[in-house]
């Protein structure tokens, strides 16, 4: 690998006798890991789905390494099973201590690595919201939260300093995964090499400072903050940290670790776990709930035959007939919405229709209309494909292995195949 001539001076710099082992370790095949979605399964029950699990991750409760080379064409993927992370990046969320029932913000959260960590830790109580300011980058985070089934929270896109003045104290813990240099990229990503510079360096430390102080801002007293990057380097680590106090006598430091890819088992990340000692913690608006009874109806109808047990929560209707299903204590999020928990559908003034995340947010146990496939099956699923089924005319979920895939409708004993055409295998 053909590293630039001043990062390397910076890296001498900084490592001192570590440095030859470090450049070694940089010509070394990148590591891959995978994180199993305890929201949906158990890490012993998913070896029989998918067999690529390796040793555990040290610093992360159900992370592990993997030999697979293409976790996104797994079945257990699309059944939102897993989600593929390196493993270094996993160390940061466990770090902020949720619990459920808290009130959680991951503030630079795509593509959505660390918001399943954080809804994993919920349990699906309390609420969470994930932000990502670049909107394509919001609607990759928006599908993966859809995929992995995450029932309480927000996906929004705006910029950290206009949630701050929407959101003052609201949050128990907030995860500032910030955008840096990337040089913990460096091993998978060839481009990232040659986007490193000095002076890009110097843009991350300043877009960082004034991130930090937004979330600084909406965390309450009491709570705790963990600031998080995939780089090494200090300007950008420690000395964001030192500043960071230096201008907010309000937190104080509890801990800050570094990894580097000669040292651990992974590409390297940063991360400085702080703690705000005093502010009052604030309450914000609930968010609205639009009532269409029409609307309602039919969804209740459609929920009484598709259900054993429908998820909890109150149903608003937005713009276009899409209907959402609200975890109690969402607040109001004035910016640009995503999603705010699970979307349940569309009324077109007549009739109600599923949607994908429906499927993917229940849990087996919930549905009473479910069709199991067999491996086989699956895959002529993900590809789009209709299947013969004996299944009562009507919509069913689907899945492999008791866990959703998505949904079908039974048709006089074929399976007309609803899984979303921008998701398929091809």
């Amino acid at each position: 690998m053909r590293l630039p001539q001043e990062y390397l001076e910076r890296m001498q710099k900084r490592l001192g006798e570590g440095f030859p082992a470090f450049l070694r370790a940089m010509e070394d095949a990148p590591v891959r890991g995978v994180r199993v979605n305890t929201l949906k399964i158990a890490p012993a029950a998913l070896s029989a789905l998918f067999p690529h699990l390796s040793a555990p991750v040290p610093w992360a409760e159900d992370g592990f390494y993997t030999d697979a080379e293409k976790v996104g064409s797994t079945i257990a993927h699309h059944a939102g099973l897993i989600y593929a992370q390196e493993p270094s990046a996993m160390c940061a969320a466990p770090l902020l201590g949720v619990r459920p029932g808290e009130r959680v913000l991951d503030l630079c959260a795509a593509p959505g690595g660390k918001t399943a960590q954080l809804a994993a830790a919920l349990r699906g109580e309390g609420v969470l919201v994930s932000n990502e300011f670049v909107y394509d980058r919001a609607r990759v985070l928006s599908q993966n939260a859809e995929r992995l089934g995450i029932r309480n929270c927000a996906v929004v896109s705006a910029d950290p300093a206009s949630l701050a003045a929407r959101l003052p104290a609201y949050f128990d813990k907030i995860l500032v995964d910030a955008p840096c240099s990337g040089e913990g990229m460096f091993r998978k990503d060839g481009d990232a090499v040659g986007e490193w510079s000095a002076e890009n360096v110097a843009r991350c430390i300043a877009r960082q400072r004034d991130i930090l102080d937004a979330a600084a801002q909406m965390l309450c007293g009491g709570g705790r903050l963990v600031y998080s990057t995939c780089t090494f380097e200090y300007g950008e680590n420690e000395g964001q940290i030192a500043d960071f106090l230096a201008r907010h006598a309000e937190f104080s430091l509890v801990k800050q670790e570094l990894l580097l890819p000669h040292e651990v088992r992974g590409e390297g990340h940063f991360a400085a776990v702080l703690e705000k000692r005093t502010g009052a913690r604030e309450d914000a608006r609930p968010h609205p709930v639009r009532r269409v009874p029409a609307a309602e109806r039919a969804y209740a109808e459609f929920a009484a035959s598709f259900f054993a047990a429908p998820p909890e929560g109150s149903v608003t209707a937005l713009e276009g007939g899409r209907m959402f299903l609200l975890p109690a204590g969402m607040p109001a999020l004035p910016v640009r919405t995503l999603r705010a928990g699970v979307e349940l559908g569309t009324f077109d003034g007549k009739r109600f229709t599923p949607a994908h995340a429906l499927a993917m947010a229940a849990k087996r146990e919930e549905l009473a209309r479910f069709l199991p496939l067999s491996a086989a099956e699956a895959e002529r699923y993900l590809r789009g494909e209709t299947l013969p089924c004996e299944a009562e005319n009507g919509w069913c979920a689907v899945g492999y292995g008791g866990c959703p895939l998505g949904l079908g409708k039974a048709v006089n004993g074929i399976l007309k195949n609803h899984y979303p055409k921008g998701l398929r295998k091809v």
